[in-house]
């Protein structure tokens, strides 16, 4: 059975920088530098994630082997770079909502983009595919819990249907300063 969730084409309607062929797949224990080098960059240079510890290779192996099912991780491959053993673009993942019984129809995405290729459009195309995976689950609600100063995370989710349902004031701190949350949601 292939690994390979979704095959989409661009840059059509992809800006024109954009070259060669996305395809979105199953994360593999194999992607987990990869990946890693993605989240730890927002773990040291950003308040995308409020992780305050870089991950090492063992921790992002470990994350990654106990993720399956509706909770899997999808990785966005560049085949123009796979070659040289840098073709994760970008991941996303679902995680459980809440630990209580009730919570359980619902779940909470994660799309992060590698720096350098933030803009082109993959950060959509992992959260659609997201989006699928959550339905086909039986998944009634999936929410988004975003730095309230990330106007493009909040525009990619936007864009994906998702509405601002409240912010949490000041419930992070990172780089010596509050933060404030937004949560947003999607019904299916």
């Amino acid at each position: 059975m292939s690994r390979s969730v979704t095959r989409t084409r661009y840059p059509d309607p992809l800006p024109s920088t954009a070259v060669g062929i996305i395809t979105l797949r199953l994360a593999a224990v194999g992607d987990a530098e990869q990946i890693r080098e993605i989240y730890n960059h927002e773990v040291l240079n950003t308040v995308a994630t409020f992780d305050l510890v870089p991950r090492t290779l063992a921790d992002q192996q470990d994350w990654l082997m106990h993720r399956s099912g509706a909770f899997a991780t999808i990785v966005a491959i560049d085949a123009d770079t796979a070659a040289e053993g840098r073709g994760v673009v970008g991941f996303g993942a679902l995680s459980p909502y809440k630990e209580r019984a009730a919570y359980r129809t619902s779940v909470e995405n994660s799309v992060y983009v590698h720096r350098d290729r933030q803009g082109e459009g993959i950060g959509g195309l992992l959260l659609t595919e997201l989006l699928a995976t959550a339905a086909r689950s039986g998944f009634h609600a999936v929410f988004a819990r975003i730095n309230a100063a990330s106007q493009a995370s909040i525009a990619l989710h936007r864009g994906c249907g998702f509405e601002p349902v409240g912010t949490e004031r000041e419930v992070g701190r990172k780089f010596g300063r509050w933060h404030d949350v937004t949560v947003m949601e999607r019904l299916l």
